[in-house]
């Protein structure tokens, strides 16, 4: 009891300062140690901890995930100053109209985070756009935040079939399947997703205008930039389109004819590294395109390139902190005893797993650590579970994927938080909307997809 007690205040104290906007990088560490202290006492050999286990957690993170995040960064960092995003952001704005601002803006952040544009980037790209298309509709402001996170912290980041964002790429290489894995089931939890959320966006801002809300007294920041000053539609969106179908071909085509009995040497299979790569090969197809299109184009081409190596380290470290924190947490005895309860609840493996991610990642704030930490942990036992229900992977890794987003948008989620600021908005004003469309609806549309397949294999 006193080391459940003790767990429990070091995940309120990791999520309270996280909610403060203290960085993961500094507080994980310190955290998960104190939590050895509390639980184990000075017994529990801290230094150990920190250089064997923290760290190996840290490492091992960093070592499966850093092509994807440094391809990533370089890849959004190119498509912004290319204009791409923004091409692509203010054609489909305008062009569906002000009676449509609200769908215009969530189709804008879903085109661009399925082509590979991190959230971090899209919120920026996004939000002048937004202001002035929900000022010109007289939408509240308070609405922007909302309409984002539905657009690209859902079904884009876990359900669509063939994103390429790191919570569709991390159960790949413990299922052994590629990004477009059970893709009719992926396909409904998106429809599903995009219509709740665009219901419940749709309902607010109508019950605004029928109290005559307005778009508030907000300061006003006009858009510079014209359509006109912005590179063709088609050639901006052409890098999404050459990751999608290169990731297609490499993942369905090109890697299952290969022999890949070579790899042993490394102490590993090809499909377990195939979907991984078919990604990393992807999005580098894509940046040499923009390179070549606009290598006389973009000025300091070297300076581009350094930012984008740049902004990959932030999120990479905030994630691989997490998962060393995890990773110290998982080697304490509490931690077996709350992996035997969840397991408990259900012998159902697609149950137990949306569970034990969800929680998961709602207690690191991070879908991309938290989907690491439940799966170093207990894949193997999901995989085992799953074969005696004639389960296949791919489904393992679609409900791995999905119940990824849900708790993991916790107001002291990093995402939430810069979105919040970009927009200069507060929780207060705007994180209803954001919990609604990132939080209730991905875990209800996420249980209700368990509930069909646990009919189907159970029944």
């Amino acid at each position: 009891m006193f080391s459940l007690i003790g767990l429990i205040l070091s995940l309120s104290l990791i999520m309270y300062l996280a909610y403060k906007g203290f960085s993961t990088i500094i507080t994980a560490p310190i955290v998960a140690l104190l939590t050895v202290l509390i639980i184990v006492g000075i017994d529990g050999h801290l230094m150990a901890n920190y250089t064997e286990v923290y760290m190996s957690g840290f490492s091992n993170f960093i070592k499966n995930y850093f092509p994807i995040f440094l391809t990533g960064a370089i890849f959004a960092k190119l498509m912004e100053e290319a204009l791409y995003a923004k091409s692509i952001a203010y054609f489909i704005t305008k062009n569906l109209g002000k009676d449509k601002t609200i769908f215009a803006v969530v189709l804008a952040g879903a085109l661009l985070t399925y082509g590979g544009v991190s959230l971090f980037t899209v919120a920026f790209v996004l939000y002048p756009i937004a202001n002035v298309l929900f000022k010109e509709s007289n939408i509240p402001k308070r609405l922007i935040p909302g309409t984002i996170a539905l657009g690209s912290f859902t079904f884009t980041m876990t359900a669509l079939p063939g994103t390429p964002e790191i919570q569709n790429v991390i159960p790949m290489s413990y299922f052994g399947t590629d990004t477009f894995s059970a893709p009719i089931i992926g396909i409904i939890a998106s429809i599903l997703m995009l219509g709740l959320g665009m219901s419940w966006l749709t309902y607010r801002a109508k019950s605004a205008e029928l109290i005559k809300e307005g778009y508030g007294s907000h300061i006003y920041e006009d858009l510079n930039e014209s359509d006109e000053e912005l590179p063709n539609i088609f050639l901006a969106i052409l890098p999404i389109v050459i990751i999608f179908v290169s990731n297609l071909f490499f993942s369905k085509i090109f890697y299952p004819r290969v022999d890949g009995s070579y790899l042993g040497q490394y102490n590993t299979t090809l499909s377990s590294v195939s979907g991984t790569w078919s990604v990393i090969i992807s999005i580098v197809i894509s940046i040499i395109y923009i390179i070549t299109l606009n290598f006389n184009k973009i000025k300091h081409m070297s300076n581009v390139l350094n930012a984008g190596i740049s902004n990959s380290f932030l999120p990479l470290l905030s994630s691989s902190a997490i998962v060393g924190y995890g990773s110290v947490i998982k080697s304490l005895a509490v931690f077996t005893t709350i992996q035997t309860i969840i397991l408990g609840i259900s012998t159902n493996p697609i149950i137990s797993e949306a569970l034990s991610v969800n929680i998961i990642c709602g207690i690191t704030a991070s879908a991309s650590g938290g989907l690491t930490i439940t799966l170093d942990s207990l894949a193997p036992t999901f995989i085992s579970m799953a074969h005696t229900l004639n389960i296949s992977p791919e489904i393992l890794h679609r409900i791995a994927s999905l119940a990824s987003g849900g708790l993991d948008t916790l107001p002291h989620n990093g995402a939430v938080i810069t979105t919040l600021a970009i927009c200069k908005l507060t929780h207060k004003q705007s994180y209803k909307d954001i919990f609604v469309t990132s939080v209730v609806i991905p875990i209800a549309v996420t249980a209700f997809v368990v509930a069909l397949l646990s009919i189907k294999f159970i029944s």
